[in-house]
């Protein structure tokens, strides 16, 4: 778009157009409970407007780039795929698949297989039409969009997406694989998948979250979704980033633990021209266990934005964060974490460290740790660091014969090692470990001191 068309151009206005489009396209669903939410939030969504700089928690992202373009609500492919690319697929988990294309449920490409008496896989879409009692109870607890602008659209513009749920004393043995897949054809395109876990007690759950794209087109994928853990419950939650490097990426993940739960977040970043990870964590009861584990690569003109926030609302809990980076050509990363210690929050045990290795001297990371503590008895530390290669390793490889692209993506790959090892399914850590070395060796720059 060019500079006289852009200052033209009123962003704000061209989504509230679009929402009286969508409207129109909703049918029965316009008629749901549901829809007096979405009306809520595009009128917050109007007063709040899009974020910039001036604002602290957006001071180091600036969504300008992704502000210039006039993005046209997401539909189906007009020429509907016939199979998915054998490479979205884990080998082993290609019977509990539900793929979702251009935000909308596709029951041809999916392949859902896993029998539990009570355990509910469902379109949200679907969920909301027939008034399911979760939806009611569930849908934008934990998501609010008071004070954020993407979730506000994100909830104005929800149609699809997926809703599951755990019932009480049930163990899902058999990972359950959600496939986010982007097919923009002539236009450019916005899509605003909307997803709820609820895990009763005693439950476990393991979730795969992947996003793909078919080219690199330029679309953007807004994204909430809503997690309630309830009270014994394990859930562990893979998200596997490979979009477009001209996409525009901004997930809002919202957790909440119950008494003695176990959540375990993996989050892996490897595409997008812009992307922004929205995370928070409410710790509401003793005994919570949290665990988020990040990793992001990024070269280029990537921008690639990690925002977490952990809650310690009550006693003796213990969460920890572990965040790496690697960056090279100009890309530019941000890390900001957030822990929260209320008062009440006694014996709260929290860790939290982030390390970026540079590979060139034009790629750059803000890192801001935050600490908030309101109790006396607790233990709370966070780091953060920046680093290189370290010369001497890659002598000693390059001294056995070892070629000087192998030796860069082995040592690459072991800075990164100790987030890709708490995957525990095999077939997900193999061919991650075969991606990012194939990545790594053809990134620029070494990263020597």
């Amino acid at each position: 778009m060019e500079k006289t068309e852009l200052d033209k151009f009123d962003v704000r206005q061209w989504y509230l157009s679009n929402f009286e489009l969508f409207e129109n396209r909703l049918d029965g669903s316009s008629q749901t409970p549901f829809h007096e939410t979405r009306k809520a939030a595009i009128s917050r969504f109007s007063e709040l407007g899009f974020p910039t700089p001036r604002n602290e928690e957006w001071k180091y992202t600036n969504v300008a780039p992704l502000l210039a373009h006039k993005f046209q609500l997401a539909t189906q492919p007009s020429v509907p795929l016939k199979s998915l690319p054998e490479d979205f697929v884990f080998k082993g988990l290609d019977k509990n698949v539900l793929v979702f294309v251009n935000g909308h449920y596709s029951k041809e490409l999916s392949t859902f297989d896993v029998k539990s008496k009570g355990l509910l896989v469902e379109s949200l879409r679907n969920a909301i039409l027939q008034g399911n009692e979760l939806v009611q109870k569930h849908l934008g607890q934990y998501a609010t969009f008071e004070d954020e602008a993407f979730t506000a659209l994100n909830t104005a513009f929800t149609e699809d997406g997926v809703l599951v749920y755990v019932p009480d004393n049930t163990i899902i043995e058999e990972p359950i694989h959600f496939i986010n897949l982007t097919v923009a054809e002539d236009s450019e395109i916005v899509s605003h998948p909307r997803n709820l876990f609820v895990a009763g007690k005693n439950s476990q759950l393991t979730i795969i979250d992947t996003y793909h794209c078919l080219a690199d087109n330029t679309y953007f994928n807004n994204v909430v979704t809503e997690f309630f853990v309830d009270e014994n419950t394990i859930v562990d939650h893979i998200k596997i980033q490979e979009e477009s490097v001209e996409a525009f990426h901004i997930m809002s993940t919202h957790v909440q633990q119950e008494r003695s739960s176990v959540y375990t977040n993996i989050n892996i970043d490897l595409g997008g021209l812009l992307v922004r990870n929205n995370f928070s964590l409410l710790l509401n009861a003793e005994n919570c266990e949290s665990h988020l584990f990040g990793f992001y690569f990024g070269e280029d003109r990537q921008h690639v934005d990690n925002h977490t926030f952990m809650d310690h609302a009550k006693p003796h809990c213990f969460s920890n964060e572990l965040y790496k980076g690697i960056l090279g050509g100009k890309a530019r990363g941000v890390f900001n974490g957030k822990i929260m210690v209320r008062p009440n929050a006694q014996k709260t045990n929290a860790l939290q460290s982030n390390k970026t290795l540079l590979l060139t001297g034009d790629a750059t990371i803000n890192a801001k740790p935050q600490l908030e503590i309101f109790a006396d008895d607790v233990k709370c530390t966070h780091g953060a660091t920046i680093g290189q290669l370290d010369e001497e390793a890659m002598f000693y490889l390059r001294s056995r014969g070892i070629s000087e692209e192998m030796v860069a993506a082995m040592l690459r790959y072991a800075f990164a090692a100790d987030v890709f090892e708490n995957i525990k399914i095999e077939s997900i850590r193999k061919k991650l470990d075969s991606r990012m070395i194939d990545i790594l060796k053809k990134v620029e720059g070494l990263g020597l001191s």
